[in-house]
C-alpha cells in the first residue's frame, strides 16, 4: 500500500467576486485584497508512487477560533509526521492520532486543519482505488445538488440587486444581523424577489431570543421562510430550546453543533429542528457523515452548507451530499462568491451541480497558480 511521502501547504488569499456580510462581520470584497488571516490554505499530499491528493480550507476567524496561520502550522508542525506513517486509505486512523496529539476538548479540536488534509486524503484514496470520493462513502444517491443562493447583510437596494442576479437558484439563504428593521427590509427584498421560492435566515449569532420573536412578528407576512439558522450564540443550547417554544419557525443550529456527538447533546436537550452539515468544521468527510447519520437517527433534518469554499472543498461537499437527503438546496456559496475556483471540471448549469465522477474528487487542481499566488502568512 503506498504511503504518503511529502505533504504541502500553499495560502492563497482568494478573491471575492461580490461583497459578502455575515451577522458576525465582513467576509470579503471584490478589488479588496482578501484579510491573509481568512485565506484560503490548501494541501497537495504525495504518496510514494506518485499519487497526488488535494485538499482546502478556508479559514474565517469571525467564523471559528482557526486562521490561516493556525491551519498551516497545525498541518505542517502537528499532521504532517502522522501523515508520513499513513496511506491515503487511513483516514480513521489519522483523525484517532490527530485526537491523541491535539485534543479536542469540549469539542472539535483544529476542524478547519484537519479537514483540509481530510479531503486530500480522500482524493488521493479515490485516485489510487480508480473510484469517485462518493464511492468510498458508499455510493451516491443523487447525481445533482440544486443550489441555494447567499444573499449576504446590506442595505435593501445591495440585497435586491444580488437576489435579482441570483434568479437561477430555487431558494435563497438571508443573512440578517441583528437590527430588526435593516434584517426586516431585507427579508421583505429577497421575498419580493424570490416569489415562492424558500428562504433560509441566518442569523450567525447575532441575535437574543426576544428580538428574534420580534423579527418574525413583523414578517409574519412572509409566508416562504422556511427556517431560521442559528439566531443565538453558539454556547446558548438553552436559548435554541427556549426559542423553539417563543416561536413557530424551525430552528436550525450551526455554530452550535461541530460533532456527532454535539448534535446528540442537542437533540437530547431538544433544542433544533435542523443541523447544518458543514465538513470544515466537522473536520472532514466521514465526521460529517456520522453528524448526518445522528441526525437522521434523531429526526433532526439535514441542510447543507459550506464556508465559502474553492473548487477542491465545494467538490468535496457534493460527493458528501449526493449520498444525503436534504430539507433545501445546498447552500455552497462558492462559484457564487468567489472570482475564480482554481479547478477544472466542475459542471454547474442554471444553479443545479453535476456530482463528479471521476476518481478522487473528480477535479484538477490549477497547481501552477496556487504555487504563484501562495503567501508567507507568517513575515507578510
Amino acid at each position: 500500500m503506498s504511503r504518503i511521502r511529502s505533504v504541502e501547504v500553499f495560502p492563497v488569499a482568494v478573491p471575492f467576486a461580490r461583497h459578502f456580510v455575515l451577522g458576525s462581520g465582513a467576509v470579503g470584497s471584490p478589488g479588496q485584497a482578501p484579510d491573509q488571516a481568512a485565506a484560503v490554505v490548501f494541501v497537495k499530499l504525495t504518496t510514494e508512487d506518485g499519487v497526488v491528493g488535494w485538499g482546502e480550507q478556508r479559514a474565517l476567524p469571525s467564523w471559528s477560533y482557526e486562521t490561516a496561520e493556525t491551519i498551516a502550522v497545525v498541518i505542517k508542525r502537528h499532521l504532517e509526521p502522522i501523515l508520513l506513517e499513513l496511506t491515503p486509505f487511513d483516514v480513521e486512523l489519522f483523525h484517532q492520532r490527530v485526537t491523541k496529539r491535539l485534543s479536542p476538548s469540549v469539542s472539535n479540536g483544529f476542524p478547519f486543519a484537519r479537514a483540509a488534509v481530510d479531503l486530500a486524503l480522500h482524493d488521493a484514496a479515490g485516485k489510487l482505488a480508480g473510484v469517485p470520493v462518493h464511492a468510498l462513502l458508499g455510493g451516491k444517491v443523487h447525481d445533482e445538488i440544486p443550489l441555494c443562493s447567499a444573499i449576504g447583510v446590506g442595505a435593501p437596494d445591495t440585497v435586491r440587486g444580488h437576489a435579482q442576479q441570483s434568479s437561477d437558484y430555487s431558494a435563497y439563504k438571508v443573512k440578517i444581523g441583528g437590527d430588526l428593521d435593516s434584517d426586516v427590509a431585507a427579508i421583505e427584498t429577497v421575498a419580493e424577489v424570490a416569489g415562492a421560492k424558500a428562504l433560509w435566515l441566518d442569523a450567525n449569532q447575532s441575535y437574543r431570543p426576544s428580538a428574534l420573536k420580534q423579527l418574525l412578528d413583523r414578517t409574519r407576512h412572509v409566508r416562504t421562510i422556511h427556517c431560521v439558522e442559528q439566531p443565538v450564540p453558539s454556547t446558548d443550547t438553552l436559548a435554541m430550546h427556549r426559542l423553539r417554544e417563543l416561536i413557530d419557525l424551525p430552528i436550525a443550529i450551526d455554530e452550535g453543533s461541530f460533532t456527532a456527538q454535539d448534535l446528540a447533546r442537542v437533540i437530547r436537550l431538544d433544542a433544533a429542528d435542523l443541523v447544518v452539515v458543514k465538513i470544515c468544521k466537522s473536520g472532514g468527510l466521514r465526521n460529517a457523515l456520522k453528524t448526518a447519520q445522528v441526525a437522521l437517527s434523531g429526526g433532526v433534518e439535514i441542510l447543507a452548507s459550506g464556508l465559502t469554499d474553492c473548487g477542491i472543498g465545494f467538490a468535496a461537499a457534493l460527493h458528501l451530499f449526493s449520498q444525503l437527503d436534504l430539507a433545501l438546496p445546498a447552500e455552497l456559496n462558492g462559484p457564487e462568491l468567489l472570482s475564480d475556483l482554481y479547478v477544472e471540471g466542475l459542471t454547474i448549469t442554471k444553479a443545479v451541480a453535476t456530482v463528479p465522477t471521476a476518481p478522487g474528487l473528480g477535479v484538477q487542481v490549477d497547481e501552477e497558480r496556487i504555487r504563484a499566488e501562495s503567501i508567507d502568512l507568517l513575515f507578510s
